[in-house]
């Protein structure tokens, strides 16, 4: 199950023949190798996704779509191997990784939906003066080059919504997998080819992120680079890309909240809070992260929280009574644990869990949590840790939640309707979910976050406005 990069639509390995190995978090053991793409090969893409895209933007819009909907048939024929593939590298529940798949599928087809109704629009006549006898209209027109970076924890809907948008609005692409998860995306790239799009349109490499993402934000070929990451990987593209004013698009991290009232149905917060955070082992990044909980029900909320969680054992993600999976790597597991370290350390206590084998983290539960610990902050912990935070007072509760520098989502439970919009309102975060998770994403929806959670926003409803360039004509004194 090797992978191989797409470069001037030829499955390719690295010009110096270098590899590292894809590792199944699930065993430990190597599942196939990776290539580990050098500046050659990123120049070489470079080189043919210039020429790509004068080609690939000559192809009429109807076409696009047609091809679009040609992949979709074949990306959904083969659901279970892109499934198995991404299960296998990257931990992911074989029935999560398999939907997600699927939804992968359905983003292209919206994304080719909506780009057929992507409108310009007309401005309105005799306005002021100086246009009164002009007509003006807008047309959208490709940016160029996209560099779409992908992250791990979702790499097939994440490959939807940045390539899907790009191409169909006549982009290239160069697309850069997590060192993670380079398989499965391979060989969706492959259906892509296969279904018609122009192979010199679509370069797919893999290796090292921190060499590729400086070799393709610091190039002036470049006119835009589609992140979904960590903020000091931003930062770094911000600084790389200055002096080329390329188009960003960041969906960062978060730290989110669930603000769970003291009127709410406990139950109901127990199974939001379990099931948005198990997901994926906790490795979202609009999950539920801090548990902000009224101490009139805090200690009912964490009793059925301990029991629920405490049902839970890790398992190989190919097994079909898995609940959880095991985290990316055993390097993510003991980052994880280190972070629940330094959470007690500054005072909380952990009730649940708190150990791991191997890439195997064990649900956490850890009480005691002041909004002065870390973990109450900056710190975000990719993983299955659910830290206990208790108020008294609504004001207390949203100075809780939006005390952080992130704000991507969060979520409100209580039985008060009033209550619920008063702190969707005042929470600073890019959607809020009453009575549910913040683990929660449409397709349609402008997704992305305030502060330092993201820059720009992904979705059937931005993303194609995003992808392209507004063009203004002008009739100048057609109607004089």
């Amino acid at each position: 199950m090797n992978t191989y990069m797409y470069i001037g639509g030829k499955q390719v390995g690295a010009s110096d023949g270098a590899v590292s190995q894809n590792i199944n978090p699930s065993t430990g053991a190597s599942i196939g190798t990776v290539p580990a793409a050098t500046k050659e090969d990123i120049d070489r893409a470079l080189a043919f996704a210039v020429e790509g895209q004068k080609e690939w933007a000559a192809v009429p819009l109807y076409e696009r779509i047609e091809i679009v909907y040609r992949f979709c048939a074949l990306a959904e024929e083969r659901a279970e191997e892109i499934g198995r593939a991404a299960c296998l590298e990257g931990g992911k529940l074989f029935r999560e990784a398999v939907n997600e798949a699927k939804v992968m599928s359905y983003v292209f087809r919206a994304f080719a939906e909506g780009a057929r109704n992507h409108y310009g629009v007309s401005m309105p006549r005799g306005t002021e003066p100086r246009v009164k006898d002009d007509v003006l209209f807008t047309v959208s027109e490709p940016l160029g080059i996209v560099a779409c970076i992908v992250p791990f924890n979702f790499p097939l809907e994440l490959y939807a919504h940045k390539v899907a948008p790009a191409l169909l609005m006549g982009n290239a692409v160069i697309i850069k997998p997590s060192s993670y998860t380079p398989l499965a995306a391979s060989i969706v790239t492959g259906l892509l080819i296969e279904a018609g799009v122009n192979p010199k349109a679509v370069q797919y490499v893999t290796g090292s992120g921190a060499k590729i993402g400086d070799w393709l934000t610091a190039s002036p070929l470049v006119s835009a680079v589609s992140l979904t990451g960590g903020t000091a990987a931003a930062v770094h593209i911000i600084e790389k890309s200055a002096s080329n004013i390329p188009r960003l698009f960041f969906e960062l991290g978060g730290n989110d909240p669930l603000v769970i009232f003291g009127d709410a149905d406990v139950d109901l917060a127990v199974r939001e809070a379990v099931g948005g955070r198990l997901t994926n082992a906790g490795q979202i990044c609009c999950c539920s992260k801090r548990f902000i909980v009224h101490n009139s029900v805090r200690e009912e909320f964490t009793k059925k929280l301990v029991d629920a969680l405490g049902a839970v054992t890790p398992k190989d993600a190919m097994d079909a009574d898995a609940v959880m999976g095991p985290v990316v790597s055993e390097a993510a597991a003991e980052e994880i644990i280190r972070q629940i370290g330094k959470t007690v350390e500054q005072g909380a206590e952990c009730v649940l869990g708190g150990t791991r084998e191997g890439a195997y983290v064990c649900p956490t539960v850890l009480t005691g949590v002041t909004p002065l610990m870390d973990i109450s902050g900056e710190m975000e912990i990719f993983g299955p840790v659910f830290p206990i935070i208790g108020f008294d007072t609504a004001e207390e509760a949203l100075e809780i939640a939006n005390g952080t520098p992130y704000g991507l989502q969060g979520g409100v439970i209580t039985a008060d309707m009033k209550t619920a919009m008063k702190a969707a309102m005042e929470l600073q975060c890019g959607a809020v979910v009453i009575n549910g998770s913040g683990n929660y994403r449409s397709a349609h929806q402008p997704f992305g976050g305030y502060k330092l959670s993201g820059l720009g926003r992904e979705g059937i409803l931005t993303t194609l406005d995003e992808m392209s360039q507004t063009k203004t004509i002008s009739f100048k004194g057609i109607l004089a």
